[in-house]
């Protein structure tokens, strides 16, 4: 447990999928054709995402391996009924996500958001958006690990994996939420 307050629960545990079967999984995943290259405003110019996406629904039929694996996995290991999959691809030390938090529109109250880790082991950076110095948590996400906060963390921490400055192999990151019915 690294965090249980007022202010959300973020859980880490290493280990949830060994490590040979979260190799297995990276590795078909890294070579699957899903990834997408996005496409964002930023500075008055439209830039490349510095990552890869997919996104699948959790009600997909066509749900590639191992995403139903996984799905089924964290289902059992949090009690939760996740019913989307965003993954995102690491592909070395220059791809990263910025600070920010989860959009809350979209997400259903009082679910978690899990993240399993695959690949690679990246840091990530989780602030109190109010209390930066204070609350500040650098974590490392291990290959099979499994990373769980509360809807609440998003409305008082930022996260984010910033870019790294020695070279880094790729990471998948898969991330389960639970999200309002369209």
């Amino acid at each position: 447990m690294l965090l249980d307050d007022a202010s959300g629960r973020i859980v880490y545990e290493e280990n949830v999928i060994g490590a040979q079967e979260a190799a297995r999984w990276h590795e078909r995943l890294l070579d699957s054709p899903i990834w997408r290259q996005q496409r964002r405003m930023m500075y008055e110019r439209e830039l490349d995402v510095p990552r890869l996406t997919s996104h699948f629904s959790a009600a997909d039929p066509g749900l590639p391996w191992p995403l139903d694996v996984a799905l089924e996995r964290v289902r059992a290991l949090t009690g939760e009924r996740f019913n989307s999959i965003g993954l995102n691809l690491y592909r070395n030390e220059h791809d990263s996500v910025a600070m920010h938090n989860d959009r809350l529109g979209d997400l259903q109250e009082g679910h978690p958001i899990a993240l399993i880790s695959l690949g690679a082991t990246r840091r990530m950076h989780i602030r109190n958006k109010k209390h930066a110095a204070a609350r500040r948590l650098d974590l490392d996400l291990a290959p099979g690990s499994l990373l769980l906060m509360s809807l609440d963390t998003q409305l008082h921490y930022d996260h984010g994996i910033p870019k790294q400055a020695h070279p880094v192999g790729p990471r998948i990151s898969l991330a389960f939420r639970t999200r309002k019915p369209e």
